[in-house]
């Protein structure tokens, strides 16, 4: 499928295959967190998804322009901002809130997939590591309209959720499910951590995407949505209110 078409037909993005594919401008200027980056064709709007690649040696972000998703490809991070140290490594992930300024640092280099909320509002300036391990509660499940067989059981851990509620960021998991096509009204990136889950879009297109794959399904999608086995992901989404 190419570019274009993809844009076109609004669906689920492998990111992990996107980043290999990627290219670094040659001539990027300044900073390398904020210039060295790749971006996704997505349309013009709220939500945009780059690989970061970033050389051995460190850098500094005096300001970061609006909240972003980041998580690590490989290669390990470590961000030092005033009051705090956040170390990534192996497809760890953290939420850097709009006006943070932090230090960056690589002994090797490292790539990054970051999902930015464009015109986030304002926020305190942190740096906030998502919780893997954090404690999950009970959940909303699918609409029982759109299930085939038994509602699944859903539990969630929000570790950040920005002031307009639009930009959430955290952990969940669920029992199987299969869940008929749905139109997406969000954007939502994906990081399986356990289980598998095949997606089927609005033009047949099907792909199964397994623990480790790193996905985002499109704002505008039809989607269904089926996992026969428990699944565990990391996510970022962005809903508009």
């Amino acid at each position: 499928m190419t570019e274009a078409l993809a844009v076109e037909t609004r669906s689920f993005r492998d990111l992990r295959a996107f980043a290999e594919g990627a290219t670094i401008p040659a001539d990027a200027q300044g900073d390398a967190f904020l210039a060295s980056r790749a971006t996704l064709g997505l349309p013009q709007g709220p939500v945009s998804v780059s690989l970061i690649a970033l050389p051995q040696g460190r850098g500094r972000v005096e300001t970061l322009p609006d909240d972003e998703f980041l998580i690590l490809l490989d290669g390990a991070l470590t961000l030092e901002s005033s009051d705090s140290t956040t170390q990534l490594t192996g497809n760890q992930s953290a939420v850097v809130t709009r006006g943070s300024g932090f230090t960056w640092s690589s002994r090797d280099g490292a790539r990054l997939i970051a999902m930015r909320r464009n015109g986030s509002p304002a926020a305190a300036p942190a740096i906030i590591p998502i919780d893997e391990s954090a404690p999950l509660e009970p959940s909303g499940a699918p609409l029982a309209e759109l299930l085939v067989g038994p509602t699944p059981s859903c539990r969630n851990f929000t570790d950040y959720r920005s002031a307009d509620t639009e930009f959430v960021c955290g952990t969940w998991d669920s029992t199987p499910y299969h869940r008929r096509s749905m139109p997406y009204r969000h954007y939502e990136l994906m990081h399986l951590l356990q289980g598998s889950v095949t997606f089927v879009d609005g033009e047949g297109r099907e792909q199964t995407f397994r623990e480790g794959d790193i996905f985002l399904v499109e704002q505008g999608a039809h989607c269904s949505w089926e996992s026969r086995e428990h699944v565990k992901k990391v996510y970022a989404i962005y809903r508009p209110a």
